[in-house]
């Protein structure tokens, strides 16, 4: 029977020789994952189960990231109880102050993640590593715990949605204003519990750094999971972060899809998700009577070096206006060495932003950014459900790293392409 990319690797994940959607399998995972909000209850259920070692500590990843450095005595405790338990397991991946990072960025630069394997985590973002030709998608605490004690995980084989991909990317726009602008289309619900698998032309002029952003935005679609196909620049990531030999599956020329929908990347602008949810997109250069007081640059969606160069690329030689807190997150230690050895943060720290270290902190309104009472925040995250950020009248809107950063030197939503316009031509005008 004709197949989905993501049912190829399901089938083999659970030793079938198909799958057809709706069915349910039990799968051998090739990963498990966890963080410092979702691992502590894990393990209590893990515990509570009377599970009594892991199935394989090679195949399980802590990474402390939500409230790390930790912001309060609870946030300790929880990071104490994931050091405990991968100390007791003798679990060679755990990522804490010091080698940590956003767990979606994090993994797939330490080569934890091949084309191929079959990854649950315990956070909805899971499903960022389909960039990589994997099958991941985010489960519970108690599904986490089984699998850390198991190794395996239920299913149901998800239908399919193909975006089919051409043309390239405009300068200025990137994977972010791709996610946006196809959930701006479809919807919160748009695809849900159904594979979005990306295919096309288009698909070899995103860089992964794109590929891995729209991936992570597939569950705001309400997708199981995302996926691209494996290509060389797949390959070349793979080898060059050191990733175990990949296993390649491609969809049936044959497969069945629920639907399929065309994406002309020529004709894409950068756009804006007005709150309270992310299909609420606008372009941005329709949306700049919208003053702000907060700009966040970094996350599992956006905090990568490609995002860092974004940043740099618009707030270089340049001010944040008066009025605005913009805060820049790179999302591991080596993106963040990357951005010393690069002159960035000496560059953010003049144009007037603040640098941390990584964090998702701000992202679900955990700390480092909180937003007070009718405060509005521009930010390369991922939600902007009511109350995501901070008070419950906040709100904010989501946009790419350049939209972002121009936003944060107008005081107000800009479009990027017309503040590199402006910036061009007062440059030319000094020369």
């Amino acid at each position: 029977m004709a197949m989905t990319m993501t049912q190829k690797i399901l089938a083999h994940a659970a030793g079938l020789d198909s799958v057809v959607p709706g069915q349910l399998i039990l799968a051998n995972l090739t990963g498990v994952l966890g963080n410092d909000i979702t691992t502590p209850v894990a393990i209590a259920e893990f515990e509570k189960a009377g599970f009594e070692k892991v199935f394989d500590p090679d195949k399980i990843n802590v990474v402390l990231d939500h409230f790390v450095p930790n912001k309060d005595i609870k946030a300790a405790k929880q990071s104490a109880a994931c050091r405990s338990f991968c100390h007791k397991h003798e679990i060679p991946h755990f990522y804490d102050v010091g080698k940590m990072g956003i767990e979606h960025a994090l993994l797939p630069e330490q080569g934890r993640v091949t084309a191929g394997d079959c990854l649950i985590g315990a956070d909805s973002h899971t499903c960022t590593y389909g960039a990589l030709g994997a099958f991941s998608t985010g489960v519970g605490s108690t599904d986490m715990a089984a699998g850390m004690a198991t190794g395996k995980a239920w299913f149901k084989v998800p239908s399919a949605i193909r975006v089919k991909l051409k043309g390239k990317l405009p300068e200025y726009v990137s994977g972010k204003d791709v996610i946006l602008s196809l959930i701006g289309q479809i919807g919160v619900d748009g695809a849900l519990y159904k594979s979005l698998e990306f295919t096309g032309e288009g698909v070899d002029s995103l860089s992964m750094d794109d590929r891995l952003c729209i991936c992570n935005m597939a569950i705001e679609a309400g997708a199981k999971n995302g996926i691209f196909p494996v290509d060389e620049k797949t390959l070349a990531f793979l080898k060059d972060h050191g990733a175990e030999e990949p296993v390649i599956f491609e969809a049936d020329p044959d497969a069945e899809y629920e639907q399929t929908i065309v994406m002309n990347l020529d004709e894409l602008v950068p756009v804006v998700a007005w709150p309270h949810l992310p299909e609420n997109t606008k372009p941005a250069s329709e949306s700049e009577d919208v003053v702000i007081d907060q700009v966040v640059i970094g996350s599992c969606t956006n905090g990568r070096m490609e995002d860092m160069d974004a940043a740099y690329e618009v707030l270089h030689g340049n001010k944040v206006a008066d009025g605005v807190r913009c805060i820049i997150i790179p999302a591991t230690m080596d993106i963040y060495k990357q951005c010393i050895a690069n002159g960035y943060l000496m560059a953010f720290i003049e144009a007037g932003a603040v640098v941390s270290t990584p964090t998702c902190g701000p992202c679900l309104g955990g700390y480092m950014g909180i937003l007070a009472p009718n405060e509005r925040c521009v930010s390369t995250t991922n939600r902007n459900f009511v109350g995501r950020m901070g008070d419950v009248t906040s709100e904010v809107y989501l946009a790419s790293p350049y939209t972002a950063a121009a936003s944060a030197l107008t005081g107000r939503i800009s479009d990027p392409r017309r503040v590199k316009a402006e910036q061009k031509a007062e440059e030319a005008d000094h020369e």
